[in-house]
């Protein structure tokens, strides 16, 4: 019987199965880093082209409808995909399509039903925002679908897929971006980021030759109920408080300070792209990582969270030299209120970047608890320090706050890995499912 290699690997010159292990760690976190990178690249691009087009206000109604779809993402991911990762990923090829049908439906099902709510919100609401979040109920079923095809591959060692299907998103962009900016209303470009989405989602089914099955949607989330709806509750307190936050500084200081903060985020484009989608490429290797080789998950976690941390640095210091002229080339109006607002973005990020290697070892444990725990504490920071930083000191003060509350949970997400790796030692816990 021949064994299975991962993608880029020939059998005939693995040279010891040490080595063979390495390389194919290094071709699979190599795609999961090229697809990051294809990811960050969209969405910088959709941020820049809709900043510099729409102003300042406008800006912050387009942010507004982006927060809110990432806290609906986190949604579909918590009770359909990260379940899928942490249960699903190596295992053999017929229990993993069975799942990801049943998975990939749950997303479509979560998209439709939330989306049917956007839309009625939308077009009872009225005004800017109105429009905008009738648009993104629209078109949320493509946007999740999309996400969670990604989610698929990487969970089958496919990375190489993935990058593919968000560069065929790309591409989509580049016509309806042009079409929207013709239009020149927010939700025209709400619509043309979801349809280009939704062309991504239909060129995943090709990919895979899986069509999402929703009727089993309701048995998907019976057999993940100990894993789903603890990833829910962790996922919507993060991505929640980030909404409560942005809601919160619009009311508080104005519109506008939230396109000054999702300006700022925007410079550090990569990194944020990064971490929102980092459990498609760190939880499946933090998983394959115990179960090959247990001992190493803590240096595996940490090398994960302080590389990212000390790029987000490096980053942050090469903006701070980014003179005001380039800035405005690349931000428009924008830039005078995000350029202030560079330094504790910068920190923020470099904190999350932290957290995320802890946060990934307690997912591949399977320390459900311990890791909505930790979730819990920094989401109820975060939003307590930039709504207080808001009411003390403007918009500046909020993303002081948000600063110090994101360094504060990732000293927390550290302290939880160290107690569930010294638990495991003594009660292990079985979390990877082939059938």
């Amino acid at each position: 019987m021949t064994p299975m290699t991962s993608e880029g690997e020939n059998p005939q010159t693995t040279a010891s199965p040490a080595g063979s292990a390495k390389r194919a760690l290094v071709g699979r976190l190599s795609w999961g880093l090229a697809d990051q990178a294809a990811s960050s690249i969209s969405n910088f691009v959709v941020g820049i082209y809709v900043a510099r087009s729409l102003g300042v206000t406008a800006f912050g109604v387009f942010s507004l409808a982006w927060v809110t779809y990432g806290v609906v993402l986190n949604v579909s991911r918590g009770l359909a995909t990260d379940p899928l990762v942490v249960r699903f990923s190596g295992a053999p090829d017929a229990s993993w399509r069975g799942a990801v049908a049943r998975s990939s439906g749950t997303a479509l099902g979560v998209g439709t039903a939330i989306g049917a709510v956007c839309l009625v919100a939308g077009l009872g609401l009225g005004g800017r925002l109105g429009p905008a979040f009738a648009a993104l109920g629209v078109m949320l079923p493509g946007l999740l679908l999309q996400d969670a095809w990604r989610f698929s591959f990487f969970a089958a060692g496919a990375g190489r897929k993935a990058f593919v299907n968000d560069v065929v998103w790309g591409v989509a962009l580049v016509p309806a971006m042009v079409v929207a900016a013709r239009v020149g209303s927010v939700a025209a470009f709400v619509l043309a980021w979801g349809a280009s989405a939704t062309v991504a989602a239909g060129y995943g089914y090709l990919q895979s030759g899986i069509r999402p099955r929703m009727a089993e949607a309701r048995g998907w989330l019976r057999e993940q109920r100990d894993l789903g709806y603890r990833y829910l509750v962790e996922n919507v307190s993060l991505s929640g408080a980030s909404q409560l936050r942005a809601y919160g500084l619009g009311a508080i200081v104005g519109v506008g300070a939230v396109g000054a903060v999702r300006g700022a985020e925007l410079l550090l484009g990569p990194f944020l792209a990064v971490l929102m989608g980092l459990s498609l490429v760190t939880v499946p290797e933090a998983a394959r990582v115990l179960r090959q080789a247990p001992q190493r998950l803590g240096k595996f976690c940490l090398l994960l969270g302080g590389g990212q941390a000390a790029a987000a640095l490096l980053w942050g210091g090469a903006l701070q030299l980014m003179p005001d002229r380039l800035g405005e080339f690349v931000l428009g109006d924008v830039w005078h209120s995000a350029a202030q607002l560079i330094v504790p973005v910068t920190l923020a990020v470099a904190g999350a970047g932290l957290g995320t290697g802890a946060a990934a070892g307690l997912r591949a444990l399977g320390a459900a608890r311990r890791s909505l725990r930790s979730q819990l504490f920094a989401s109820a920071c975060y939003v307590s320090g930039g709504l207080g930083g808001a009411a003390v000191a403007g918009t500046v003060g909020s993303a002081w706050g948000v600063a110090t509350a994101t360094v504060s949970g990732s000293a927390v997400w550290w302290l939880q890995l160290r107690s569930a790796l010294r638990e495991r030692h003594h009660h292990p816990i079985p979390e990877v499912r082939t059938s």
